[in-house]
């Protein structure tokens, strides 16, 4: 029987590209990527944990497509200078033209890392995403965004370089740690909290059984992410505007990677389950929503098994003021005020740039007191 694969066109003109969601897709990956060819050959960068899981199987379905790789290191420790110089120096001594293929097979560090080498390599080579994480497949992997961290904070340095395919394989995902799914989830429940409360309604339903192994329950909750991502990118692709909506979360989640050392003390899905927690209470404290709103929010991340406060972190974490300062480092301020996205209601995410600092130093004491 041949698995159901869905396709999300991201519709961005020329750079347009099919996000290609299904069971098997690792497997028939010559034939996806085939069409994209000048010459049979593509250069994989991947990380040492995913190659030694899915690197033959790739192998295997690009069939007499030649493949050259090279596997970093695992963990966000490699999303910077050093790994990048590294891939970028491995991919030139391949010599991989600009009519080439990079293909990135692992989770969003790989995603991140690859596509700013495909990027800069040459003025712009072509790559393809396979992401092997949830988090990847439902956030990192789609909308073009690459790049690498810096010590002054995360994504700091990077290109928007869209993939001219995306595959991503939810048959993979078996293969993931409780954990790992679990931070990828993270990201799933933030599109429903963005912008589509009957999606939260779905996934307080059935993410129990998404959890659990349910693989058609996981293709629905790729599948409605991405076209929620798409929708978003193809409207603002470079984060002019509607596109900070994806940072639900983030403000507080980048702070709080960059307080525990980018470890894994806090995974980022972890981070972003948390930093939705606080961006619904702290709408809340502003008026915006209703009591209900962040305690539900909370209730479904317990029932997942998720970590939704700075006390599930484990180890010590700065005070108040020093988190307040890593949040000004954050990508998302402007005319050095910074961006918050609030919300009016479950589904009902928004830009705001007027928050009152002290009631967000104040958020955040209270959370930490509550270590």
């Amino acid at each position: 029987m041949t698995e159901k694969i869905d396709c999300v066109r991201v519709a961005l003109g020329a750079r347009s590209y099919d996000v290609r969601i299904g069971a098997g897709l690792l497997a028939r990956a010559g034939a996806e990527i085939a069409p994209l060819l000048h010459r049979r050959r593509v250069a994989v960068l991947t990380d040492e944990t995913v190659a030694a899981t899915h690197l033959d199987g790739l192998r295997a379905g690009l069939g007499d497509i030649a493949v050259t790789a090279l596997a970093l290191p695992a963990g966000e420790a490699t999303k910077g200078w050093p790994q990048f110089a590294r891939a970028v120096d491995w991919l030139l001594a391949e010599k991989v033209e600009r009519r080439d293929i990079v293909v990135a097979l692992g989770g969003g560090v790989i995603g991140d890392l690859a596509g700013f080498a495909a990027a800069v390599l040459r003025r712009g080579v072509r790559f393809v995403q396979i992401p092997t994480t949830l988090l990847a497949q439902v956030d990192s992997s789609v909308g073009g965004k690459t790049g690498i961290n810096s010590v002054h904070g995360k994504n700091l340095i990077g290109a928007f370089h869209q993939p001219s395919l995306v595959l991503a394989d939810i048959g993979v995902l078996d293969t993931l740690p409780a954990r790992d799914f679990l931070s990828g989830y993270g990201e799933v429940v933030k599109y429903g909290l963005l912008g589509d409360a009957g999606f939260f309604d779905w996934l307080e339903a059935n993410g129990p059984a998404l959890a659990a192994g349910d693989m058609a329950a996981r293709q629905h909750a790729v599948r409605r992410s991405v076209e929620m991502k798409a929708r978003i990118v193809e409207r603002d692709e470079t984060e002019e505007g509607d596109r900070a909506l994806l940072n639900l979360g983030h403000t507080f989640c980048h702070a709080l990677e960059a307080a525990t050392g980018y470890s894994g003390r806090l995974l980022h899905g972890e981070g972003v389950a948390i930093g939705c927690a606080l961006a619904f209470e702290l709408s809340q404290r502003l008026g915006l929503c209703s009591q209900e709103a962040p305690s539900r929010v909370r209730a479904h991340l317990k029932a997942m098994g998720m970590k939704c406060d700075l006390a599930d972190i484990p180890g010590d974490l700065p005070g108040p003021e020093a988190l307040m300062a890593l949040m000004a480092q954050d990508k998302k301020v402007v005319d050095g005020r910074l961006r918050f996205i609030l919300a009016r209601g479950i589904g009902e995410a928004f830009v705001a740039s007027d928050v009152d600092a002290a009631v967000v130093t104040r958020l955040l004491e209270d959370a930490l007191s509550r270590r």
